[in-house]
């Protein structure tokens, strides 16, 4: 039979569907410019002078290349290899070049150092703006972004400085497993936790004996583990070890002077259920070089302030990781259709994304308000707002953040579960940032015994909750009762998450009507502080106008 002769009549029947009412995905867009609450913000908090940089940032950040660097980074896990093919040992951790690529663009955008390069008026700020864009791409790879960002105030009074910090703020990333005498970047990790300890560091075993003079700036040679170093590929790291003075602070190089390899050794890496593209490992150390860092005896204070920062840069994840999930959900709510109208018509829907737009709005208020108050850090009223606000905003705002993106996903629907889409990974990234760098009791103790240490902290709370008194009765009420509830000095530690979460609500309440926008406030507080506050999304008290919460936080809408 001639084949060019046949006439083929496929039945109509095979044709079984065609693709409609399906989201185009969200990509090609500007992640800053839709986004209302954090261009508020941005201005709110004196960075108005860095918006053409941040909005750049959001254009690159919304592309398509870029967000394909994060779906790669997460789908190519790293790979640890501990000898190289003739035996020696490299303690290599390879990364997908997605990965690397997301590296690359947060260190040459100055992430990791432009506020202490230069520390002008809004610099955090305009920082928090562009790292939250950066998050929402990927949130493994901004650990070592954020280790290195909050090294530098533990290293900046060390005799290491010198030598160090130059390397550390340039504005460049360079992976090779080389020494850090032949690199002209540089990151930085840290390792605190023991499988023995925990959050408690001064149960910690890992020694640290002198190589001759003892003290500050001196070398050490360190014995022991670290049961979570991520991000092992950094060049050095800031560990904890105790020294005949006691618990202290040291940093640590892959590399020794000399150019041969610190025994630094990973000895796997771990299997995570989120955060997958930032390697974790467990590390020993052999007879590993540091130097001292700070005083010896007092290895805690000493890496408190890079805790204190990544506990930040924890406040900022987690609010990118809600801005993105409304932003899918609202996206995906304006594209589809469900029982004769766009999902984003009808009213149960609106009553959630409304809702899950509130939560950013009020997570992103407490965040850069403490971005403002890292901009000045030698105002004695600032200094105490942190003391109190970096420890309750990272327990609020990242508790809130595993609901948030369930929410988000259900919105979604079927999609919203499958590992092609990005609510999958950002489900299940969300509670990384509740547990790491102080889980919530952890967060919760720390407030106590801020406030117990430095009553005047809990008076800078109060003059900042009192900026909003006499705007709205509900406010008032709820403020008047967390005094009297910390008046109350029985059961402390029993009641010490209310009272944090009482502390951050009223807060995040207090700095929405302080922003001037009432229907975003009145909303927050009704639905937070009123009678229901104890609810799931989507059940926000009559009389709101979701469509207009919804535009604020509609990716885009310019």
């Amino acid at each position: 039979m001639n084949a060019s002769k046949l006439e083929l009549h496929p039945d109509p029947l095979a044709s079984t569907h065609e693709v409609f009412n399906q989201t185009p995905p969200l990509v090609d867009y500007n992640a800053f410019e839709g986004d209302t609450a954090l261009k508020e913000a941005v201005v709110r908090g004196g960075a108005a002078w860095a918006i053409p940089k941040i909005s750049a940032h959001g254009t690159r950040t919304g592309s398509s290349e870029v967000m394909e660097w994060g779906y790669l980074a997460n789908e190519f896990k790293p790979q640890f290899h501990s000898h190289d093919r003739l035996g020696n040992r490299v303690d290599l951790v390879k990364y997908h070049d997605g990965y690397h690529n997301l590296m690359a663009l947060a260190l040459e955008s100055g992430l990791h150092a432009e506020p202490w390069i230069d520390p002008k008026p809004g610099a955090h700020v305009a920082r928090a703006a562009m790292n939250l864009l950066q998050g929402q791409v990927d949130a493994g790879h901004g650990c070592p972004v954020t280790m290195t960002f909050a090294s530098v105030p533990a290293l900046a009074g060390s005799p290491l400085a010198t030598e160090w910090l130059p390397k550390i703020l340039t504005k460049g990333y360079d992976p090779r497993n080389v020494p850090h005498m032949e690199k002209q970047a540089l990151t930085i990790g840290m390792g605190m936790t023991e499988k023995q300890g925990g959050s408690d560091v001064r149960a910690n075993t890992t020694r640290a004996y002198a190589l001759g003079a003892e003290g500050e700036g001196k070398a050490y040679e360190l014995i022991g583990h670290k049961w979570f170093t991520s991000a092992p590929m950094c060049d050095a790291f800031l560990m904890l070890a105790q020294s005949a003075g006691g618990l202290s602070c040291f940093l640590v190089p892959r590399w020794r002077p000399d150019g041969s390899k610190n025994p630094v050794q990973v000895q796997r890496l771990k299997n995570k259920m989120g955060n997958v593209s930032n390697a974790s490992s467990e590390i020993e150390l052999r007879g590993a070089l540091g130097w001292m860092v700070g005083a010896e005896g007092r290895g805690v204070p000493t890496i408190i302030e890079m805790v204190g920062m990544t506990r930040f840069d924890c406040m900022v994840g987690s609010t990118a990781s809600m801005r993105h999930g409304v932003a899918q959900a609202i996206h995906h709510a304006a594209h589809r259709s469900a029982f004769g109208d766009l999902l984003i018509h009808q009213p149960a829907m609106q009553n959630v994304l409304a809702d899950l737009q509130l939560e950013v709005e009020g997570a992103l208020a407490i965040t850069m308000r403490m971005a403002q108050a890292l901009d000045k850090p030698k105002d004695p009223y600032e200094k105490q707002l942190l003391r109190l606000g970096l420890p309750a905003g990272k327990y609020w705002v990242c508790k809130r953040n595993p609901n948030h993106a369930y929410e988000a996903m259900e919105c979604i629907g079927g999609n919203g579960v499958m590992d092609d889409f990005i609510m999958a990974r950002l489900y299940r990234d969300a509670p990384i940032n509740a547990i790491w760098e102080g889980s919530g009791n952890v967060q919760a103790l720390d407030m106590l015994r801020a406030m117990a240490k430095t009553p005047e902290a809990v008076q800078v709370w109060f003059a900042e909750l009192n900026k909003a008194k006499g705007q709205h009765a509900l406010l008032d009420q709820k403020i008047l009762a967390l005094h009297q509830e910390l008046t109350d000095q029985s059961d402390m530690q029993y009641r010490a998450r209310h009272i944090v979460e009482q502390m951050s609500l009223t807060m995040q309440a207090s700095l929405l009507v302080q922003a001037g926008n009432a229907v975003v406030s009145d909303a927050f507080i009704q639905s937070r502080l009123g009678a229901h506050g104890e609810r799931n999304y989507g059940t926000l008290p009559r009389g709101i106008d979701c469509a207009y919460l919804i535009n604020r936080g509609n990716p885009l809408t310019a």
